[in-house]
């Protein structure tokens, strides 16, 4: 249980803060659109990650399912950026 609450607090604000940038940094030709694209975004996917994280079947799937997206997306967000 600690593992997964964990993984939901720090897992799911890993993933919410940099999903929303790279996807802001990839529709960047209105910036104000993309920065309330992305605030709003954030909400949304961090809850998912809450849901996620007690969901999954294994504490593997926690970590592997928001550690490889929140990977993906910095790497997404560096190379847009």
């Amino acid at each position: 249980l600690v593992s997964r609450t964990l993984a939901a607090v720090l897992g799911g604000y890993a993933l919410a803060h940099t999903l929303p940038v790279a996807v802001a940094a990839a529709w960047s030709s209105n910036r104000a659109d993309a920065a309330l694209a992305a605030m709003q975004l954030s909400f949304l996917v961090f809850v998912a990650a809450v849901l996620w994280a007690f969901a999954a079947r294994s504490l593997r799937r926690v970590w592997i399912g928001l550690l490889l997206p929140t990977a993906l997306a910095a790497v997404a967000a560096w190379w847009w950026l």
